[in-house]
């Protein structure tokens, strides 16, 4: 005798799931966006080593952000409700931040 997994999965309730998942998973991803805005405006000077220090240390705490959102969204329950696309958002803003840190020169 085979047992048959039923799926807890119901399609109604998807959509709340979602937003219960995704908007502190989007609200997680705010200070991110805006440390690479505040990357992306800091102009530094020949010789300014506290302003290239700083937007690298902003680059770091993108970073980190980035990897702490993107392996929650690794998770089995974020990858099967929420879909791949919840991949891009830590992935953009951490190559914007690379790519920053490798223009300072």
């Amino acid at each position: 005798m085979r047992f048959r997994r039923e799926s807890i999965d119901l399609p109604e309730d998807r959509g709340c799931l979602q937003w219960v998942l995704g908007v502190p998973l989007g609200l997680f991803y705010v200070p991110a966006a805006y440390f690479c805005v505040l990357m992306l405006i800091g102009e530094v000077q020949p010789g300014d080593d506290r302003v290239r220090a700083e937007i690298e240390s902003a680059a770091h705490v993108v970073f980190a952000i980035c990897v702490v959102g993107l392996l929650v969204s690794l998770l089995p329950l974020y990858r099967r409700t929420m879909g791949l696309w919840w991949l891009l958002p830590p992935v953009v803003l951490g190559v914007i931040a690379w790519v920053r840190i490798a223009t300072l020169g």
